[in-house]
């Protein structure tokens, strides 16, 4: 019978702390709106200026395709009549064009499986 008591006085006691609690509690101040806060800016993809401008040249043999940014060619793509397309892509500071076989740069992100829901 005391423990039945006891859990009584118990839940009457958390209760009354319950009530104390809440009337200390008093809402926030008024709050008061952001300021304007300027957009974004634009994504790069869509500024025209940073989009690659495209020049074919077709020849007998070959297809060329030239790669320019800001007037500057950072890539040409050459496309023979028979083989394989190979690439000459700027590298370093001076834009020097060296040739690739592919765009691969051969590094290979590791993709490893750390949790599973």
């Amino acid at each position: 019978m005391h423990a039945g008591i006891r859990s009584i006085v118990a839940s009457v006691l958390y209760g009354a702390s319950l009530a104390a609690l809440a009337a200390q509690y008093s809402p926030p101040p008024k709050l008061e709106p952001l300021p304007d806060v300027p957009p974004p800016p634009p994504e790069i993809a869509n500024d025209p200026e940073l989009q690659p401008q495209v020049t074919v040249t077709r020849r007998d043999n070959e297809t060329v395709e030239e790669y320019r940014v800001n007037g500057k060619v950072t890539m040409v793509k050459v496309t023979p009549r028979h083989g394989k397309p190979y690439f000459l892509v700027a590298d370093g500071p001076d834009g020097a064009l060296m040739r690739r076989e592919s765009l691969d740069s051969g590094v290979k992100v590791p993709l490893w499986l750390l949790f599973s829901f």
